[in-house]
């Protein structure tokens, strides 16, 4: 009996490349609701990477992403907005030759060939079809053994915020406390369930600059961490902390402490701070791996698109001040800068338990311990059930 063919067994050529793309966790000029995240979910389509292959299969670039040798460098939760994030797959392709190019039986080799035919215009094809929160703007050929995420070297996340009545110098300093390999677990939320057991990261560095033109309490700063890799929640744990510090709360030697698991093995109960403000910036890797192309056309389009976002966003930010500074003027000698309030999580006490004070959550070796144990319960339930 002849099975049939696939649209995969009758697609001559594929390329392995890799393709940059952002997206924002929500765009006014849509209509719908906001993303629920990068990762494709089991209750929701309404998420980046449903929408990336339902673009990729409607352009017939892949049959579907069991097939498609895909990773992704990273993972974004819902809310948090990416500028740089990376995935490697195989798409159908034009070139008969070159770095990536293979065909379905077999792999044809890395050389690079400038007499290759014209590709296809990758990031075009989907931008069509894609919705407007989501853009690619760039694609490289690569190797057969390259990986979007194992390859990347290093990622940068940014965290844009307001003056309002913070001390951004004493920020600074607790910022540097950050930077080397240190062991992150009072600064995410432990994943032990899903066999995260080690919680040394590293970062190489962590500046915060002054982003807008003002020189008041709506003037807007940017926190940009790059590091190796990060836990879930990681940078939003960080910048709370942060936060605490700039309000005088705490003093910047808070994250020595809190880093030193030794003296400090139970995270204390904090807030994180806001996911909006997030962005994943940019994913780095070597220049021998990556050769991104970019296309005039499809960047001016984007450039486009983004500016009409910003003319919204900002236009909105524009009216909302100037009612609130109208306001501000009715007051004499009272100065309000409650501008980051909304950017902390949860309710705020009326008086400040410092964090060394307050109540603690379950240590590592807790949490392993309740998991081995609950492993061992569910291995002995199933031993009676096939016992009986």
């Amino acid at each position: 009996q002849i099975q049939a063919k696939t649209r995969r067994d009758q697609i001559a050529l594929f390329r392995y490349l890799s393709l940059s793309a952002l997206f924002s966790h929500r765009s006014p000029l849509s209509s719908g609701s906001a993303l629920e995240g990068f990762v494709a979910q089991q209750n929701t389509e309404n998420t980046v990477e449903h929408h990336l292959f339902k673009a990729l299969t409607k352009t017939k670039l892949v049959e579907s992403r069991d097939t498609s040798n895909y990773h992704r460098c990273g993972r974004t939760d819902k809310g948090v907005s990416a500028f740089g994030q990376v995935i490697s797959l195989d798409v159908r392709c034009n070139a008969t030759s070159g770095l990536g190019v293979f065909s379905s039986d077999n792999y044809s080799g890395n050389e690079r060939d400038s007499s290759e035919k014209e590709e296809l215009n990758y990031c075009k094809m989907l931008n069509r079809v894609l919705p407007p929160e989501i853009r690619c703007y760039a694609w490289s050929p690569v190797s057969n053994d390259f990986s979007a995420r194992f390859n990347c070297k290093m990622r940068t996340y940014k965290y844009f915020f307001p003056l309002g009545n913070l001390n951004v110098e004493k920020m600074r300093i607790a910022a540097q406390f950050f930077v080397g390999e240190h062991d992150f677990r009072n600064f995410c939320k432990m994943d032990v369930d899903n066999g995260v057991t080690n919680y040394t990261r590293k970062i190489f560095s962590m500046d915060i600059c002054d982003v807008s033109a003002q020189d008041d309490a709506y003037s807007v700063y940017v926190l940009t961490i790059k590091g190796q890799a990060f836990l879930w929640h990681q940078v939003r744990c960080m910048v709370a902390i942060l936060f605490l510090v700039g309000e005088g709360q705490e003093e910047p030697d808070i994250v020595t402490r809190l880093l030193d698991v030794n003296n400090c093995p139970n995270k204390p109960q904090y807030c994180m701070a806001a996911d909006f403000p997030l962005i994943l910036f940019d994913c780095h890797y070597n220049e021998e791996d990556v050769h991104w192309i970019y296309d005039e056309e499809t960047l001016s389009e984007v450039v486009k698109h983004l500016q009409a976002l910003w003319v919204t966003e900002a236009l909105k930010a524009a009216t909302i001040k100037s009612m609130a500074n109208a306001l501000e003027k009715k007051f004499e000698n009272v100065k309000i800068t409650s501008q980051t309030d909304s950017l902390t999580i949860g309710v705020k006490r009326k008086k400040y338990v410092p964090l060394m004070k307050r109540p603690v959550c379950e240590s590592l070796e807790d949490k392993l311990s309740k998991l081995e144990e609950k492993k061992r319960k569910k291995l002995k339930f199933n031993e009676e059930i096939e016992i009986s």
